[in-house]
């Protein structure tokens, strides 16, 4: 059993970890929600296999399946795939699972359980009831054994923020500062909560994310460290598109920004894909519920080559079938990263449930010393 922790995960001295360094694996869930996902989820079934099977070849990933699709998801998986039954209402653990945080001296890993209220509780919220959900993160860290802390009264989503492991935090005001998440609290107020559960120096705020992101603006979906002092940005060069300001306005922020070390960015430009646009048949293929966010035909969809995922040794990219900016996105990513393998999968269908791979995942970071240390956290408990 895992056990609930009272302190600051800062005082203990635990920190969140980037994205980029060691793994001991990754988390899904499986999706089956059929006002969420078309034609009974079985099209985003497929996506989200592909993402999880491509990643089971560099990590060890456990999907999590409700009693009813369990047979159907142990079938069509990759058998490195763990699959583990699990009551949830979404397929979404970037922000209902734990942000796990490391302690660099004892090498140990714990969890950190914020509030979720499905992306706006109901002030704005994509869906009710979002109760099982809430429990997604104790369950993980019991299936884990790993002790967590649990916030009674702070509503955060691992998607809306960005660590570089070394005490700098990137997150959006459109996201955290909206009057859904944590209204009782002033920005200051917020920045020590995140500072004392993260053990952070600074914290960075973007204006907004990626237009018409659901989530309101998550900072997962136009930007991503992958490496202290350096970070991708979703761009675009038309100007007439509303996505060209709200782009600039975080490049210029980035720009003359510090982050923790007193480091200048270095900013990579990932152009966003053409518009992508609902269409008739798959708004069609969703079932519309009082409650749940509607999929209508037409409706832009937040598309964004930033929303991938690190994986050891590799980057599980989505793509779009876009002839023109899937190339460029990966030609910039193998600058960017050459020491990763760029894996694309197209995405598609998870994109028309609202989010894409980065919100799907969840990383467990796995237990080591400080980054510049050589020894390893085994040669430490041996």
């Amino acid at each position: 059993m895992s056990k609930r922790l009272n302190n600051y995960p800062k005082d203990d001295g635990f920190r969140m970890p980037g994205e980029f360094e060691p793994h001991e694996g990754c988390w899904m869930i499986w999706p089956e929600r059929t006002d969420n996902f078309r034609l009974g989820a079985k099209p985003a079934q497929a996506a989200y296999t592909a993402v999880a099977n491509s990643i089971s070849q560099f990590e060890p990933l456990t999907m999590l399946v409700s009693k009813s699709q369990f047979s159907v998801a142990r079938e069509i998986l990759d058998p490195k795939v763990r699959v583990i039954e699990m009551t949830t209402e979404d397929a979404w653990v970037r922000d209902t699972g734990p942000t796990f945080v490391v302690n660099d001296q004892t090498c140990e890993v714990r969890g950190i359980d914020w509030r979720f209220n499905a992306w706006g509780g109901l002030v704005d919220g994509l869906y009710f009831p979002w109760d099982q959900d809430d429990k997604v993160a104790r369950k993980i860290c019991d299936i884990e054994r790993k002790d967590y802390y649990s916030l009674k009264n702070f509503v955060l989503e691992g998607g809306a923020i960005h660590a570089d492991g070394e005490g700098t935090l990137i997150v959006t005001q459109a996201c955290l500062l909206h009057e859904s998440r944590n209204p009782h609290l002033t920005k200051e107020e917020i920045e020590d909560t995140l500072k004392n559960y993260l053990n952070l120096d600074k914290i960075i705020w973007l204006p907004s994310g990626i237009y018409l992101d659901e989530t309101n603006e998550h900072v997962d979906n136009i930007l991503h460290f992958i490496a202290p002092g350096k970070v991708v940005l979703a761009w675009t060069d038309d100007k007439n598109d509303p996505q060209y300001e709200m782009s600039l306005k975080a490049y210029e922020t980035l720009s003359e920004a510090i982050d923790a070390k007193g480091r200048k960015f270095e900013i990579f430009k990932l152009h966003i894909p053409a518009p992508i646009l609902i269409s008739k048949e798959e708004s069609e293929g969703v079932d519309h519920l009082e409650g749940t966010k509607s999929r209508e035909e037409g409706d832009r969809q937040a598309a964004s080559y930033a929303n991938f995922y690190i994986a050891n040794g590799a980057v599980i990219l989505p793509v779009f079938n876009d002839d023109k900016f899937d190339i460029l996105a990966i030609n910039t990513l193998k600058k960017a990263m050459p020491e990763y393998e760029i894996v694309p999968v197209y995405a598609r269908e998870i994109l028309l449930g609202g989010g894409n791979i980065h919100c799907i995942t969840q990383q467990q970071p796995k237990g080591q010393t400080a980054m510049h240390e050589i020894k390893e956290c085994n040669e430490i408990s041996s």
